[in-house]
C-alpha cells in the first residue's frame, strides 16, 4: 500500500501488487507531482496491504469510560464492484454484521479500544474526551487496527444517527460531562442504509452550480432522511457546489431486510429509479448481511432522476437541516 502522507480527503491511497513495480512508482511519482495536493509532495508512506473486510466501529470516550455506540462498513471505491478509485466513500450501512459480530465487537475493545483509551488517560492532561472511529480490518474473526479518527466519519454518520436517533444528544452530553459509566445505547433491531449522490467527474474534476430538483418528492422522517453535504442554496434552489452531494439515507427492521422489503429497501429503491447505475453496488452491500438480491436485480426505472447531478450516486455527511417551512431540505455544514 502506497500512501500520500497528509490529508488526501480519502484518496490518497493506492494498492498495487507485489509483483509490479513499475505500478507502484507510478504512485509515487504522482503523489510527488501533486495528484492529491499537498498530502504526499513531500513523503509518501509505503506500508503492509492488510487482508481480509473492513468495518468502522464507533466509540464514546469520557477520558476513563469507553462506551460503543455503533458499527458500519462505507464503500470507498467510486465503481460498482469496489473498482475504480478510492473516494471519501461512497456509501455505508449498519450494523456490518457478520462481518463485525458481537465477539469480534468483544476483541475488539479488549485487545484494542480499551488499552488504547487507559493509554490516552496514562498520557493526558486533561484526558481525551470525544468520539473514537477505529477503523478495523477483520479477518478470520480477529481484528487488527488500520486507524484511529476522532470524528465520526463520512458516511458512516448519517446511519449511526438514523439508528441512533435523540439519545445521540444524551449520549454525547454524557460523554462531556464524564458520565459514560452510568450511560446505556438503546438499539432497535433494524438496519439504516445511505446511498451517495455525487457530481458528475468525482472524484476527479467535477461540475459546479447545476440545479438539484426532485428533492420534495423524497420523504424527510424518522426513518427517511437526505443529508446535504456539497449543496448551496441560490436564489431559492439547491444547487450541488461539491464533489459529494447527497446521501439518501433509510433504515428499516431487520426482518424487512431480510425480505428486502420496508422503509429501508423502499427508499432504496426510490433512489434506484433516481440514481440507477449506483443501485447495484447497493443492493450487493446489502445482501454482505442479508439475502441474496431479487432476481434480476433491482426493478427498472419508474420515475425521472433528480435533475441537476448526473444518474450515479456518490455523497458526503455534513448534517441536513430539517425542512424550512417551505418544506424544502437546506444545507448547512457541520
Amino acid at each position: 500500500m502506497v500512501k500520500a502522507d497528509g490529508l488526501a480527503a480519502g484518496k490518497g491511497g493506492v494498492i498495487v501488487a507485489m509483483d509490479e513495480p513499475p505500478q507502484a512508482l507510478a504512485a509515487i511519482d504522482d503523489m510527488f507531482d501533486g495528484e492529491f495536493g499537498d498530502a504526499g509532495g513531500a513523503e509518501v508512506v509505503i506500508e503492509e496491504f492488510m487482508e481480509g473486510e473492513e468495518a468502522s466501529y464507533f466509540i464514546l470516550c469520557d477520558g476513563k469510560t469507553a462506551l460503543p455506540i455503533g458499527t458500519a462498513q462505507d464503500h470507498k471505491r467510486v465503481g460498482d464492484g469496489d473498482t475504480g478509485p478510492n473516494t471519501g466513500g461512497m456509501g455505508a450501512y449498519s450494523p456490518p454484521a457478520p462481518i463485525l459480530t458481537d465477539d469480534v465487537a468483544r476483541k475488539a475493545m479488549d485487545e484494542i479500544i480499551n488499552p488504547t483509551v487507559a493509554e490516552m488517560a496514562r498520557r493526558g492532561s486533561p484526558p481525551y474526551k470525544g468520539v473514537l472511529y477505529a477503523g478495523l480490518m477483520i479477518k478470520d474473526g480477529q481484528p487488527r487496527l488500520v486507524e484511529y479518527n476522532v470524528r465520526f466519519g463520512d458516511p458512516e454518520c448519517q446511519v449511526l444517527m438514523m439508528r441512533l436517533g435523540a439519545q445521540a444528544l444524551d449520549l454525547m452530553l454524557a460523554c462531556a460531562e464524564g458520565r459514560l459509566d452510568k450511560a446505556q445505547v438503546n438499539w432497535a433491531d433494524d438496519h439504516a442504509i445511505t446511498v451517495v449522490m455525487a457530481a458528475n467527474g468525482y472524484p476527479g474534476s467535477y461540475e459546479k452550480g447545476s440545479v438539484i430538483s426532485g428533492l420534495d418528492a423524497l420523504p424527510e422522517d424518522s426513518m427517511n432522511m437526505v443529508f446535504h453535504a456539497g449543496t448551496t442554496e441560490v436564489e431559492g434552489k439547491i444547487t450541488a457546489t461539491g464533489g459529494r452531494v447527497l446521501n439518501v439515507t433509510a433504515r428499516g427492521g431487520d426482518s424487512c431486510a431480510r425480505r428486502g422489503t420496508g422503509p429501508m429497501h423502499g427508499g432504496r429503491d426510490r433512489l434506484a429509479r433516481r440514481l440507477q447505475p449506483f443501485r447495484h453496488r447497493l443492493a450487493r452491500a446489502l445482501t454482505v448481511n442479508n439475502a441474496a438480491p431479487p432476481r434480476g436485480g433491482l426493478p427498472p426505472p419508474a420515475r425521472a432522476p433528480l435533475r441537476g447531478l448526473p444518474p450515479v450516486g456518490r455523497g458526503a455527511f455534513r448534517k441536513a437541516k430539517k425542512r424550512a417551512e417551505q418544506k424544502r431540505c437546506l444545507h448547512r455544514k457541520s
